[in-house]
């Protein structure tokens, strides 16, 4: 059987002080109580063993030590190196960090939102494209306006939408940029496996790899669209090899869907690079194991967690903050010379 709780007003009479000065002691109000008092009452709550309670704080302080972090697959690569980036900076500031997945649903990014504003959290970090959803966008701004309004802090990893800090990968450049690379290769025809068509990241990347495919003189790539998932990688890669397309080089817009879309081909017999090159985007930690090593566009995943943490923790002024971060392009075995 477990030891009955003591509650706040029990050390209140054993200090002989009234209810609310042991709040104000207890719970961290920023109403002033004087030394002597305050003594009393923190000796007598460690005697009598009392745990105070983290709502009442919560509301005393009208802040919490909680930091949420929500994203939408806290099982792909790319979402766990950014939390760990993001729950390295919360506790080495001596705060708790929340985590919620939406599973790409915009309606429970909402939700999640108003759960961490009714728990008072410190600060919020959204780390996940935005959607071409306008609608869901503008439900999103609502709640983030409620958020900081009492007086909490939001920050994105994603694209400037929503009038907060945010932390930019450079999808579009470095889209872009991969595709010069890969033209300069050889490689004349391309499909790209683009991704949910409504999410922002994958239209970037693929608006990107297109304009530099633009620039090298080579035509516009066959595109089929999948989840961002390794299964959504293997089932577009499988579209791919029934479209009888002659592409030499595919871009999957994660390096989750290339994963997929490596096992696809490998099962139907077509050889990479030999057969086919593919790259992917992203760079995750998963590729180091992965044969042939991918060619790919490398992000700074957990430092991109770290700056959205600290950008969140940190007052600033009432202008919201952009930091841009660049891909670098890494050309590895899984493409080759055509």
């Amino acid at each position: 059987m477990s030891a009955r709780q003591v509650t706040l007003a029990e050390v209140a009479k054993q200090a002989g002080v009234s209810l609310a000065t042991a709040s104000r002691v207890l719970n961290g109000s920023t109403r002033q109580v004087s030394e002597e008092l305050s003594e009393r009452v923190l000796r007598t709550a460690e005697e009598l063993g009392y745990v105070p309670n983290a709502s009442a704080q919560a509301l005393a302080r009208n802040s919490s030590s909680l930091v949420g972090l929500v994203v939408h697959d806290i099982t792909d690569p790319y979402f766990s190196c950014i939390a760990a980036g993001v729950t390295r900076v919360a506790e080495e500031a001596g705060l708790v960090v929340v985590l919620g997945t939406t599973g790409r649903r915009p309606e429970r990014e909402v939700e999640l939102l108003s759960t961490l504003r009714a728990h008072r959290a410190r600060a919020v970090v959204l780390a996940g494209s935005r959607t071409t959803d306008r609608a869901a966008q503008s439900r999103l701004a609502a709640e983030i306006d409620a958020f900081t309004e009492q007086g909490g802090r939001v920050a994105c990893v994603s694209q400037a939408k929503l009038g907060t800090d945010t932390v930019v990968p450079g999808n579009r450049a470095g889209g872009r940029a991969l595709a010069r690379e890969l033209a300069a290769l050889g490689h004349k025809k391309f499909a790209v496996l683009g991704g949910p068509a409504d999410l922002v990241v994958a239209r970037d990347r693929l608006a990107g790899f297109k304009a530099g495919l633009a620039d090298a003189g080579v035509a516009p790539p066959l595109v089929i669209n999948g989840a961002f998932t390794r299964d959504g990688g293997y089932e577009a890669a499988l579209e791919l090899l029934a479209s009888k397309s002659r592409a030499t080089c595919v871009f999957a817009v994660t390096d989750v869907m290339a994963m997929g879309a490596m096992a696809a081909l490998r099962e139907r017999g077509v050889r990479v690079p030999e057969d086919m090159s593919i790259a992917g985007f992203d760079d995750i930690p998963t590729l180091r194991d992965t044969v042939p090593a991918l060619s790919t566009v490398r992000l700074p995943l957990e430092e991109m967690g770290e700056i959205a943490a600290g950008l969140v923790l940190d007052a600033g002024g009432d202008e919201a903050r952009t930091v841009r971060v660049a891909g670098e392009v890494v050309l590895r075995a899984s493409t080759a010379h055509n």
